[in-house]
Order: structure tokens, then C-alpha cells, then sequence
């Protein structure tokens, strides 16, 4: 297991079977680690344990999603998502809670072109922006 020591704002690139445990980040931090493993060999080898691309899709207007968080966007007719398993107890806490994986054969089954030219998210538009921005500090722990 690796804890990160410093801000990578999401952008944690792989080289070997992943897990990533993402619980109720903001959508950005889900948007930029897409953006950095942008290909079917290293999607393939993730999987992400976060809140749902569905309901991201769902509570999220076209335009915004399409606009602020295009990797999101483009990898949810590919995406195999699972709701987490959630006791009764805890359904407020973790009722937004999946299990996304990247099956090779949907990965595959995209054109060359669909991987090409990634260029790194923005946020310019971005209205409501939930991730801390590498070299911002907001509070110093002592």
C-alpha cells in the first residue's frame, strides 16, 4: 500500500494493477487520474472504489460534464459499475459508493482516435471545484 505524501491533485499515473479507494472526492480528482491513465493498458489494470459515474451523470447537467470533466464523460459507456455493499446503518454515508472497473474488451473496442491527443484538465469554466490545487495550502497540521 502507498500513502501519498504530497498533492497530486489525482494525477497518479500506474504501471501495474491498481486499486484506487476514492471515497467522496471531488469530481475533479476522479476526472485527472482518468486523465493520467488515459489509455486501454493502464484502465485496464484500475480499479476505483469512489463515488458513482452514474450518479455523476445523473445530478450533473450534459454541458458541465461534458465541459469540466470530459474524461468522466467519455468513459461512462465503458465503464462496468457496481454499487458498493452498504449496510442499513451507514446508507447516508456511502449510498453514492461504487466499484468501477475498465474491461480490457470495452477498452479495446474504442477507436485508436477515442485515446489520442488527452490534453490535462483545466477547470477554467469550472464553477464548483472540488479539489484542492496543488501548491494552495489551506490549513498546516503542527
Amino acid at each position: 500500500m502507498v500513502v501519498l505524501k504530497e498533492n497530486e491533485e489525482g494525477k497518479r499515473s500506474i504501471d501495474k494493477p491498481t486499486l484506487f479507494y476514492m471515497i467522496h472526492c471531488g469530481k475533479a480528482l476522479y476526472n485527472n487520474l482518468l486523465w493520467k491513465n488515459w489509455s486501454p493498458q493502464k484502465l485496464a489494470q484500475t480499479i476505483l472504489i469512489g463515488n458513482s459515474f452514474k450518479g455523476m451523470e445523473e445530478r450533473l447537467p450534459a454541458r458541465v460534464l461534458q465541459r469540466d470533466y470530459t474524461y468522466i464523460n467519455h468513459i461512462l459507456t465503458i465503464t462496468e459499475e457496481a454499487a458498493f455493499p452498504c449496510s442499513i446503518r451507514y446508507m447516508d454515508v456511502f449510498n453514492d459508493t461504487a466499484i468501477h472497473q475498465f474491461p480490457r474488451k470495452n477498452l479495446e473496442a474504442k477507436p485508436t482516435e477515442f485515446w489520442e491527443g488527452a490534453a490535462e484538465p483545466t477547470y477554467q469554466e469550472c464553477e464548483d471545484l472540488e479539489v484542492i490545487q496543488k501548491g494552495i495550502e489551506c490549513f498546516s497540521v503542527s
